[in-house]
């Protein structure tokens, strides 16, 4: 791990859970680099998450694939500097149902599941760290099943776009409109429509 990404981590982790310098150490012959190509694959459908992954570099979507009419539904957009993993598959170690994909030329320090459980064994820092990130994936899930329920297109479409103000340079409309739950004109009329106002 280079000086700069390991600084970087330090500063989102203390950020985070407010872990010592201590629980950095301890940490820190855990975290390994990997790089993963544009449209390459985090973690695959079927297949069971075993790492949680900081990214340095790049954008990811999490999406599922319907069986049915294999059509694709994008569930999130998971940009630098967060935490990335399907923390389902990875708490239960059972397979998970949908794919995450570099958009971008992505680059991550990833952590085993395996060392995080060592390090859970040793600190409660660490521990601290599971508590919060297994929080953050409940807020995010909930937020995004209540937005589809509560919110108009038009209404997601405001709030990614506050949530994430580069994501029209990084993501294709295709996606974004699968995001949204729509179709491509409904997503052209959404933004003409606001461009008017």
């Amino acid at each position: 791990m280079t000086t700069t990404k390991h600084t970087t981590l330090h500063q989102h982790l203390q950020q985070f859970a407010q872990l010592s310098e201590e629980d950095l150490r301890l940490g820190d012959s855990f975290w390994t680099v990997r790089s993963i190509a544009k449209h390459e694959y985090f973690n695959f459908q079927h297949s069971v998450c075993r790492q949680v992954g900081f990214i340095l570099k790049g954008i990811f979507r999490v999406y599922y694939i319907d069986p049915r009419t294999e059509q694709e539904h994008n569930l999130y957009f998971i940009p630098e500097y967060a935490f990335l993993t399907s923390l389902k598959s990875l708490l239960t170690k059972t397979t998970c149902p949908y794919l995450i994909e570099a958009l971008e030329d992505a680059e991550l320090l990833v952590i085993d599941y395996d060392h995080l459980q060592q390090l859970y064994a040793q600190s409660h820092g660490w521990e601290r760290f599971g508590r919060l990130l297994a929080e953050q994936y409940f807020m995010v899930n909930q937020t995004r099943s209540e937005s589809l329920l509560t919110q108009s297109a038009e209404e997601r479409y405001m709030d990614l776009l506050t949530n994430q103000p580069g994501i029209m340079n990084r993501v294709s409309l295709g996606h974004i409109s699968s995001y949204l739950g729509i179709k491509g004109p409904s997503l052209s009329r959404i933004r003409a429509q606001i461009a008017q106002k």
